[in-house]
């Protein structure tokens, strides 16, 4: 189980947000946990000093480009990049440094997986460059995959045989759990012990995690199978549940 380190990118800036409440239309009910003074190489230099390969550039929203460009290029090839990734642009965003592309809209309308631009990904650019994120919240009893900054719904659930379908076409997946995206208010378990069980794939969870006693709970659940993203609980992102340090000594195995 390793540490998957996180830049997420909002309005130009480092910052961590409460994933539900991200729209696009209701900017009055964002609620944001913290912004950095410091720009998004800053926080990509770290990472590549401290070995942390594989984190995630989430751009959330238009005007993050500029930023996106440059943690990739203060760490090349070693972060991956997501936040409308389409088929047209994923070769640039390739070129400017990233590791892999993170797709999770662009494969979807009205709720179903449109199987023709997954295969035109893969086509464009290999399964070994492109991250499936299949982010979900939580309806009636089942984890919905949810698109468009998490607001909307798809008809497609987390389930075993939906993992062994995306798996066709990409080299890992990255799943936060919505819900409890930014609240470090613990994880969600059962989502964490399904994905666990049924990913055939390499798979990034995030969310929800507090402390050092969440993550070994998550390696615990997840049958130390998943890689972990921690946001709003690190005291480089103004938290106070687990620090830097700790996270890239639990990466190493210290």
């Amino acid at each position: 189980m390793k540490f998957r380190p996180c830049i997420d990118l909002h309005d130009g800036h480092v910052k961590q947000i409460v994933g539900s409440t991200l729209s696009d239309t209701r900017q009055q009910d964002l609620k944001t946990n913290f912004a950095s003074d410091k720009p998004s190489s800053y926080y990509a230099k770290m990472y590549q000093a401290d070995g942390l390969y594989g984190g995630h550039v989430i751009m959330l929203g238009p005007g993050n480009e500029k930023a996106a460009v440059e943690a990739l290029q203060a760490f090349p090839g070693g972060l991956q990049i997501g936040g409308g990734i389409n088929a047209d642009n994923a070769g640039y965003w390739l070129d400017q440094g990233a590791e892999a592309v993170i797709i999770t809209s662009f494969v979807f309308r009205d709720g179903q997986v449109l199987e023709d631009r997954l295969k035109d990904l893969v086509a464009a650019i290999g399964s070994d460059r492109l991250v499936l994120d299949l982010s979900c919240r939580k309806k009636d009893d089942g984890y919905y995959i949810v698109t468009d900054r998490w607001q909307k719904f798809t008809s497609v659930t987390i389930t075993k045989e939906a993992l062994d379908y995306f798996a066709k076409f990409c080299k890992e997946f990255l799943v936060h759990a919505v819900d409890v995206e930014g609240k470090c208010a613990g994880i969600e378990e059962d989502l964490a012990e399904s994905l666990g069980r049924w990913s055939p794939i390499p798979t990034t969870y995030a969310g929800g995690i507090h402390n050092m006693d969440d993550l070994l709970r998550l390696k615990d659940l997840g049958r130390n199978r998943l890689d972990a993203t921690i946001g709003s609980a690190l005291d480089i992102f103004g938290g106070n549940g687990i620090t830097y340090q700790e996270a890239v000594a639990f990466h190493k195995g210290v």
